[in-house]
């Protein structure tokens, strides 16, 4: 289920895009079976949301931040060229468990069980914030696989808070733990230069005061 401190909201229209903000724990798509509140559902039922708009993508269940979508199946063919053609940059805050350097690039291949192979993967991460024990993260991955970010940051000894799947060597205490994953679809740069941004969640920016004082 979605944060008890967060919600899904419509953040604004840009041309064919709708900017949606989802909050973590919520699925993009229906699961099957699932009783869970899903993006799709939510938006069929958001006023605000232009009649037929639906995700163009998907962004992990337990990750929270922007979502694009379209009100038409043509709109959201075209935003999905867009993420195929590699011609929008995503940005993403991740707190990660460890010292970052000031910057770095991964390059590594990840294994996609759909494809059943290695396939080529590129993150670009530089650091916003070190926190004690902890680094804040500006990540941008440069390609789109499966946990990519993920997989990424723990393969060079940096996992990400909150990650159960990818997780720490040894456990560490996080003061004021959001209860989450700690990654955030944060800022998406369309083709045309404009800037779309989810800001922080309330539980995120609330774990990052704490780790300030």
């Amino acid at each position: 289920m979605p944060t008890p401190t967060d919600a899904p909201r419509i953040l604004s229209v840009h041309g064919p895009v709708v900017a949606v903000h989802k909050p973590a724990g919520m699925q993009v798509h229906p699961a099957n079976a699932s009783a869970e509140l899903d993006l799709v559902s939510w938006l069929s039922n958001e006023p605000l949301a232009p009649l037929g708009t639906a995700p163009a993508h998907r962004l992990d269940k337990d990750a929270s931040g922007l979502v694009l979508c379209g009100a038409t199946s043509e709109d959201r063919a075209e935003i999905s060229g867009w993420f195929a053609r590699g011609e929008l940059r995503k940005i993403y805050q991740a707190l990660t468990i460890g010292h970052a350097h000031r910057k770095g690039t991964i390059r590594r291949t990840l294994q996609d069980s759909r494809r059943r192979k290695p396939l080529k993967a590129t993150t670009r991460y530089r650091l916003i914030e070190a926190l004690g024990g902890f680094s804040l993260l500006r990540v941008e991955p440069e390609t789109g696989r499966k946990h990519q970010i993920r997989r990424h940051l723990h393969g060079i000894g940096l996992p990400l808070v909150g990650d159960e799947e990818y997780r720490a060597k040894r456990f560490v205490r996080v003061p004021a733990f959001p209860g989450r994953l700690w990654l955030h679809a944060w800022k998406i740069v369309l083709p045309d230069g404009t800037e779309l941004e989810s800001p922080l969640p309330p539980e995120l920016e609330a774990n990052l005061a704490a780790l300030r004082e």
